[in-house]
């Protein structure tokens, strides 16, 4: 495939939206507290790009966005910034 489709788009943003929200209830192995409210403010900012960019029907930026916000995800669930055990939604368990 060599294009970024709205329905993809649409996916990885729904795939994004709902590690964000596990992410953020879950508990903190890591006890890096401030730590953890600086990579969920880079994590909502990224997935708020994400949003800006596909409404503005720009969709290789957009899936970038989604993409930078998915690695933090992965980089914090790995370090037990989040404690979640999801192999679907993290590179983790």
């Amino acid at each position: 495939m060599k294009e970024i489709t709205e329905e993809k788009l649409k996916k990885y943003i729904s795939v994004t939206k709902e590690a964000i929200e596990k992410a953020s209830k879950s508990e903190n192995r890591s006890g890096l507290v401030k730590e953890r409210e600086d990579c969920l403010d880079m994590i909502n900012r990224y997935f708020s790009d994400a949003l800006h960019f596909k409404d503005k029907r720009d969709y290789v930026n957009a899936f970038a966005a989604l993409n930078y916000a998915h690695g933090w995800l992965d980089a914090c669930a790995r370090i037990g910034i989040f404690d979640v055990h999801d192999s679907r939604l993290f590179t983790v368990d």
